[in-house]
C-alpha cells in the first residue's frame, strides 16, 4: 500500500515544485545579472550601491542552488564594476559554495537514495542505501572496493583535486552546478570540512584574482 510520500501525484508534485523553483531562481538570477548593467556616475552613486548589495546577496543565495546559474551575477558584477568588486566576488564565491556545502552534510542522505529511485537509478540508490549507516572513512572504502585501476578510484583518492576541476569545469551547471557540486559532496559525507574549505578557497581565486591583479576584463 503506498503511503502519502510515495503516491504517483505526491511524488509529480514535488518534482513540479522543484521544478518551478529552479525556473523561478534561473529566471530571477537573469534579472539581477541585468539589472547590475550599469554605468558608475556621481549622481547614481546611491543606486550602485544599493544594487552591489542586491547583487552580493542574490549571488550567495542563487549560487548555492543546484543548477541555477548564479555564476551569471557574479561575473556580471565583474564586468561592470571591474577590480575593485573582485574581493568581494571572492568572499561571496567562498561563501556560498560553503554553504551550499553545509547544506548538503545536513541533509539527510536517504533524501537521494529516494531521488535515485524516482529517477529509476536503481543500482545506485542500491549502492546510497549501503553507505547510508557507514560513517565517512567507511564509505569511502566501500566506494573504493572493486575500483581497482578505475578512473572512478583514482577520482576518490584524489577528490579534492576532482572537487575542485568540477567546480571550475565550463558547463557543470549540467551536473548540478558548484552549488549542486558542493551539497553533493557535503552529502557524500567523504568530504573533510576544513579541506574542503581550503579547496573551494584556492579553486575560485583564479577569476577574480586575475581581474583583481591583472586588470583582467570580462
Amino acid at each position: 500500500m503506498n503511503t502519502a510520500a510515495t503516491r504517483p501525484g505526491t511524488i509529480l508534485l514535488r518534482v513540479g515544485l522543484l521544478i518551478l523553483l529552479l525556473v523561478v531562481s534561473t529566471w530571477g538570477a537573469h534579472e539581477i545579472r541585468d539589472a547590475l548593467n550599469l554605468q558608475v556616475r556621481p549622481d547614481n552613486e546611491q543606486q550602485v550601491h544599493r544594487a552591489i548589495t542586491l547583487g552580493a546577496v542574490a549571488y550567495i543565495g542563487l549560487l548555492a542552488l543546484p543548477f541555477v546559474p548564479g555564476a551569471e551575477i557574479g561575473l556580471a558584477m565583474l564586468a561592470g564594476f571591474g577590480a575593485a568588486i573582485a574581493p568581494l566576488i571572492y568572499v561571496c564565491t567562498v561563501a556560498s559554495m560553503t554553504l551550499a556545502f553545509i547544506v548538503g552534510r545536513f541533509l539527510p542522505i536517504r533524501a537521494l537514495e529516494r531521488l535515485l529511485s524516482l529517477l529509476r537509478l536503481r543500482r545506485a540508490a542500491a549502492l546510497v542505501a549501503r553507505a547510508a549507516p557507514l560513517s565517512g572513512d567507511d564509505r569511502l572504502a566501500m566506494l573504493l572496493q572493486g575500483q581497482s585501476g578505475s578512473v572512478l578510484r583514482f577520482a576518490l583518492r584524489h577528490r579534492y583535486i576532482a572537487l575542485a576541476l568540477a567546480v571550475n569545469t565550463p558547463g557543470n551547471s549540467i551536473i548540478g552546478g558548484g552549488g549542486g557540486i558542493m551539497m553533493l559532496a557535503g552529502l557524500s559525507g567523504i568530504f573533510s570540512p576544513v579541506f574542503t574549505l581550503l579547496t573551494v578557497a584556492l579553486a575560485v581565486s583564479p577569476v577574480p584574482f586575475a581581474v583583481a591583479f591583472f586588470g583582467l576584463r570580462l
